[in-house]
């Protein structure tokens, strides 16, 4: 779902006016001073000033509210931060795949760029979502080289499948071999991996596949991207609930979706997706879960419905998500 630039720069437009109104003026802060050549990323050619490192962010207390980037794509990634920032999100969930703000092959003149235009009006990038599932993939290198240096501490890999391979076993001893090769080069440069299970043909749909290949894997590096509406549409309610207890002890990220089923026209069950809360996620056990153990990583809203209003639709499910910390965290 993407929102038309109109409709952002008529709402900032507003957000503007109205804060010109109520605040005195204020004295413009002196300009920055040109990093230096040292605050280059290592492995990055020579060239023009790139953006320093980030700060920390300040230790959380509770998980980041943050918006999957792919919303805002007829938004210039210059002002995917002042738009986040109006709606009230604490960050972004900055993808790096193609047809993205960011491509790929692009990441090495675009990414620094990007993170600090979210990170430059005070909201955090802790994670990015890319297309790597490969340690041998060049544009991951940069990727990971870039994230790591900036400061961003995970990232979402892409999906490995199944596909027609004739023999299961072998195929997961495939996927067990790319996830090690990617993991090293994370390490290498500070930034841990979080798997998300995706539904259908994904190795991981089910968290099953996967647990085995993550047993001897440094949890600190490699974890779970956990997703309540993907684990309930592939092992519905009470499934979802184990498969989220398998999750959390690695958990290193949460994406948040909702879905009902619907029949298609040929009479045959598909899950579609609908608002936060008004699916058949079980919502209260699972954030009461993630109170329990003190999560405070990033939660990623991702909207796949249709609305007419989009701006609405990411206030009212962040507004959703919002009450959910607070009653659960608030009762521990």
């Amino acid at each position: 779902m993407a929102i038309t630039r109109r409709e952002i720069l008529a709402g900032m437009a507003a957000v503007a006016a109205a804060a010109a109104q109520q605040q005195p003026p204020q004295t413009a802060p002196p300009a920055a001073a040109p990093a230096p050549a040292s605050a280059q990323p290592p492995g990055m050619p020579d060239g023009p000033r790139v953006p320093r490192p980030r700060t920390p962010p300040k230790p959380r207390t509770t998980p980041a509210v943050c918006l999957y980037s792919q919303h805002l794509i007829k938004v210039e990634y210059e002002a995917v931060g002042m738009v986040l920032r109006d709606l009230g999100f604490d960050g972004c969930d900055l993808a790096v795949v193609p047809g993205s703000h960011i491509a790929p092959e692009q990441a090495g003149s675009d990414l620094m760029r990007g993170i600090e235009a979210i990170s430059g009006v005070g909201l955090d990038v802790p994670i990015i979502s890319t297309s790597v599932t490969s340690g041998n993939d060049p544009n991951g290198r940069q990727i990971l080289n870039i994230a790591g240096f900036m400061g961003i501490g995970l990232f979402r890999p892409g999906y490995w499948k199944y596909g027609n391979a004739p023999d299961l076993e072998a195929r997961l001893v495939e996927v067990q071999r790319e996830i090690l090769g990617l993991a090293s080069v994370g390490r290498a440069y500070n930034v841990a991996m979080a798997l998300h299970n995706a539904s259908g043909d994904a190795v991981g749909a089910g968290l099953w596949d996967v647990s085995g290949i993550l047993r001897g894997i440094d949890p600190r590096w490699v974890g779970y991207d956990f997703d309540p509406g993907f684990a309930t549409e592939t092992a519905g309610v009470s499934g979802a609930g184990i498969v989220m207890r398998l999750a959390m002890p690695k958990l290193k990220a949460v994406t948040v979706r909702d879905f009902t089923w619907n029949k298609d026209a040929a009479g045959g069950w598909k899950a579609a997706p609908c608002p936060l809360g008004e699916g058949m996620v079980d919502w209260r056990p699972f954030f009461a879960a993630l109170a329990r153990v003190r999560f405070v990583g990033p939660i990623t809203i991702e909207v796949r419905y249709q609305a007419k209003d989009e701006l609405n639709a990411f206030r009212r499910d962040l507004d959703f998500v919002r009450k959910q910390i607070a009653a659960a965290y608030g009762a521990v």
